[in-house]
């Protein structure tokens, strides 16, 4: 059983600097052609995430399921690889490793305490991982940057992602707005020419830390002594899930994951996310970053807390419910046959169809993902299953989805707010 979570187990977050990323998050000033913000793949309304398998970045319109792929010249080029994960507890101190792939840790392999995609050109004056996380969508063609010849963010990202920065922090120096706001929020900033990319993604951070902060649950009532919290099935559930299920040999600590990375040969769809020599649409997950033969197909434990609030499920949104993606752990190889592309929440595109399932209907790499599965088949019944869907849901903030700030009516760029 793990140990009950409290305020100390997470990074400080400043009040004035969570309200000054609140805005930050939500404005698209911080995109390549002013057209997406954090919080249009990141929103509110859907646990932090976007309730889609596969967001819809630079380019679409609208939030959540209801967002289109565009149109005319402005329509995506390709859908975001990867499911946007939700943003719940991120600010713990023990997380050390984010992203579906890993591709951000705490290490000090280039001198500057982060191994990430920008290795020795990391901006210095960063609070913690989640401020280094926050640096990059903004340098993403598909995320937030736009395509090539569009703006000048995306151009310098491609020659060198540190020279993208500084014209991102430029926009934020122009608008007289935010330059008082940073300059009420950070004692070293006294004037425009002061504020950095490091106080924009330390704001970030810190909204993000103080919004999704999440320890108010029933089974953090149930860990602190009310025997009472949990239901007698969410009581049977637990048993199943820390015993016969073996849910928490992975899902496992106050969190509910191991950071670790596992190969459970989900279906495969989608762009696809792998080495820059690869140009197929297969995901080899952490291999893509490690290198290491050992880990294709290998990704990042999520944690479960808040999970009822975050589908579809799995590292590309595979699932659409608990239950499918529970019996898939339970059984990979028997789901992986059974699970059909109509399950998957994709978009409509019209011109993206041809790529959309062009990997899962290649039999070799299908051979080949379903022969790296790392984990053993369990045996549970329709009824056992529905007790841990039970139990997850004690997993939920009393609050949901109702946080302590919310989404703003406005922002200072004056732009509208998804």
């Amino acid at each position: 059983m793990p140990d009950p979570l409290s305020k100390e187990d997470f990074h400080f977050s400043d009040p004035k600097k969570a309200k000054l990323g609140n805005l930050l998050f939500y404005d698209k000033i911080l995109s390549g052609n002013l057209n997406i913000s954090c919080g249009t793949c990141h929103h509110h309304d859907f646990g932090g995430s976007d309730g889609l398998s596969l967001g819809i970045g630079e380019g679409g319109e609208g939030v959540g399921p209801k967002r289109n792929a565009g149109i005319g010249i402005n329509k995506i080029k390709k859908r975001v690889p990867r499911n946007s994960p939700g943003l719940w507890n991120l600010g713990a101190k023990e997380i050390h490793t984010l992203l579906h792939d890993g591709r951000i840790s705490i290490s000090n392999i280039y001198e500057n305490k982060f191994n990430t995609p920008a290795e020795e050109w990391l901006p210095p004056e960063l609070d913690n991982i989640l401020s280094v996380q926050a640096l990059f969508p903004m340098t993403r063609q598909f995320e937030m940057a736009g395509n090539f010849g569009e703006n000048e963010i995306i151009g310098l990202s491609h020659r060198r992602i540190d020279t993208a920065w500084p014209a991102i922090t430029n926009r934020i120096r122009g608008n007289p707005k935010y330059v008082e706001l940073f300059k009420h929020a950070f004692k070293d900033v006294n004037n425009s020419g002061d504020i950095k990319i490091s106080h924009i993604v330390n704001s970030i951070s810190a909204f993000i830390i103080s919004e999704w902060t999440s320890y108010n649950t029933p089974f953090d009532d149930f860990l602190n002594g009310n025997k009472n919290a949990l239901t007698i099935n969410q009581q049977k559930g637990m048993g199943l899930f820390f015993g016969k299920g073996n849910c928490s040999s992975c899902h496992s600590g106050s969190l509910f994951t191991d950071q670790k990375f596992h190969s459970i040969a989900l279906p495969q769809f989608g762009p696809g996310r792998t080495r820059r020599f690869d140009p197929y649409t297969r995901d080899v997950g952490r291999m893509g970053e490690s290198d290491n033969i050992k880990d294709m197909y290998k990704f990042k434990t999520p944690s479960l807390r808040n999970i009822v609030l975050t589908g579809p499920y799995g590292h590309n949104g595979a699932y659409p419910t608990l239950k499918g993606i529970i019996k898939h752990h339970l059984n990979p190889k028997e789901m992986h046959k059974l699970w059909s592309p109509k399950l998957a929440d994709l978009t409509p595109a019209e011109w993206l169809k041809e790529i959309d399932f062009v990997i899962f209907k290649d039999k070799r790499e299908k051979k080949r993902l379903l022969s790296r599965i790392g984990i053993k088949t369990v045996q549970l019944n329709n009824q056992e299953i529905n007790y841990i869907i039970e139990f997850l849901h004690s997993l939920t903030d009393k609050d949901g989805n109702n946080r302590p700030l919310g989404r703003p009516s406005n922002v200072p760029s004056g732009i509208p707010v998804d």
